[in-house]
């Protein structure tokens, strides 16, 4: 597996490929990181909310550190000070390691100050306890103003990004600041599995839905984290060492709906992956 690379601020190279860990239970993480590093991957995308950094960390010990680009995210009730640097040590802890390449905020929070939040992620650099700092499902005008009030570079933004919900503004702005873009949901959750031209793609290039999406995604310089509970499609999902040609590309780039499947304009503020009392 050939992975090209994006260069973060820190001098880290970030795979452009990883695998993505939401929604999976403790026998299915461990099955699917180990699948993804026997594999080949060697970028896993994990977050205190998803529960499953222990198990992370115990698949993580048999193998060497220094060769996997670790991400983790806080939760957006713990954005004040204190609880982040507390939260990225308890991440750290569960993991098993000292360091993060990348540490998100996973969400932003309108009620707790950025800039205490980005204070914290410079703190945590300082201390070398993460590599590089970036934030998740951050709109434009977010992200603008964490790059204006932080004192550490905003490496990557990690959003919603698959055929359906292509955000061409959002995804323009990233590029023109020089912030990396990671596709959560890169697959639109399998939705897009079924829509007539990724489906003839599949048959004219003998590849999955699932590949031909990610192949798309990395052409846009985009650096898709497939999640799957079955090691056979984490195994496959990496065999990107092939082309769409420029055509085929568009009508993909054609498909957009402006359609999420998760970061819609509204959530339940209350929830465990938010958990943001009144």
């Amino acid at each position: 597996m050939t992975v090209p690379t994006k260069t973060l601020p820190s001098g880290a190279e970030l795979p452009a490929l990883g695998l993505g860990t939401y929604d999976l239970d403790d026998e299915q993480t461990a099955e699917s990181v180990h699948a993804a590093l026997d594999a080949g991957y060697a970028h896993i995308d994990t977050a205190e909310g998803y529960r499953n950094e222990e198990v992370i960390g115990d698949v993580l010990a048999e193998y060497d550190r220094d060769e996997v680009f670790l991400t983790s995210k806080v939760l957006a009730k713990n954005l004040n000070y204190e609880s982040l640097i507390a939260s990225c040590e308890a991440s750290l802890d569960r993991l098993g390691t000292d360091y993060l390449d990348l540490y998100l905020v996973h969400w932003p929070n309108p009620a707790i100050s950025l800039r205490e939040t980005l204070r914290a992620m410079a703190e945590l650099r300082d201390r070398g306890l993460v590599r590089d700092v970036g934030v998740s499902n951050f709109s434009a005008y977010q992200l603008s103003c964490a790059h204006h009030v932080s004192d550490v570079p905003i490496a990557v933004n990690q959003i919603e990004f698959h055929p359906y919900f292509q955000r061409a503004d959002l995804v323009d702005y990233c590029r023109e600041s020089d912030t990396v873009i990671e596709a959560a949901a890169p697959l639109a959750r399998t939705d897009v599995f079924g829509d007539e031209v990724v489906a003839g793609l599949a048959e004219k290039y003998d590849r999955s839905p699932a590949q031909v999406v990610l192949r798309w995604a990395v052409d846009r310089g985009v650096v898709p984290l497939p999640r799957s509970s079955t090691p056979d499609h984490v195994r496959a999902n990496a065999d990107l060492d092939w082309e769409l040609d420029a055509a085929d590309r568009r009508r993909l780039d054609e498909r957009d709906r402006d359609e999420p499947v998760y970061d819609t304009p509204a959530r339940d503020w209350t929830s465990d992956v938010y958990g943001i009392e009144q």
